[in-house]
């Protein structure tokens, strides 16, 4: 299969548009089975070391839900502490856990045997179930559904919630899916002023 230069520019514009959304863009509408299974059905053809394909999903419950979010509303002060040079943090709205229509838990599933491609670089498995997550942050864009990832979390008390073996699992991602009021026409963080956008040249190692 071949593109054209219009494929080339519909892909730029959703990777340029890509955003992570929070609760205070979030609106009340659900998200048909057959959006979410695109979405989802998008991951699986993700890039996976030795084709290992190590993505696992669960679609979070409201009693889970709930859990998670007042397991984040704890960590989330806690985190304040860190950031006290930057004021504008404690003001900041970073999930949408509870404003979502839908919320995933993303988990790599670890390994018995050897998988090619994985012998010294351990945790290329994890990197691409990230892939995975990308692959849907992208459909969901193009779906014009906003994803947000919730990343002030701490794994032990995901496992302990979702009831997971972290001897078998490992928690990579808690994400929220929903419809949203806007797209910013640039990340909410860079609007904020919160840091700058970095150009090509200065991505190289010198």
């Amino acid at each position: 299969m071949k593109f054209k230069k219009k494929d080339l520019n519909l892909l730029t514009k959703v990777i340029a548009s890509r955003r992570d959304v929070r609760g205070n863009n979030f609106i009340n509408k659900e998200i048909s089975s057959k959006k979410l299974n695109i979405i989802l059905n998008s991951a699986l053809h993700a890039p996976s070391v030795g084709y290992s394909q190590p993505w696992h999903f669960i679609l979070v419950d409201k009693e889970k839900r709930d859990l998670v979010y007042d397991h984040f509303s704890k960590s989330f002060e806690k985190s304040k502490d860190k950031f006290l040079d930057k004021p504008l943090y404690n003001s900041l709205k970073l999930e949408g856990i509870k404003e979502s229509n839908i919320n995933i838990a993303v988990y790599y599933k670890k390994s018995s045997s050897n998988v090619l491609g994985q012998t010294y670089m351990k945790r290329t498995g994890e990197y691409s179930v990230v892939c995975a997550i990308l692959n849907m942050w992208l459909t969901a864009r193009a779906l014009n559904i906003g994803m947000g990832w919730v990343s002030i979390l701490k794994p032990k008390k995901i496992n302990k919630i979702f009831d997971i073996d972290k001897n078998e699992y490992k928690f990579i991602a808690y994400l929220c899916f929903g419809y949203t009021k806007e797209f910013y026409n640039e990340p909410e963080l860079k609007k904020l002023k919160w840091n700058k956008k970095k150009k090509l040249k200065d991505c190289f190692l010198k």
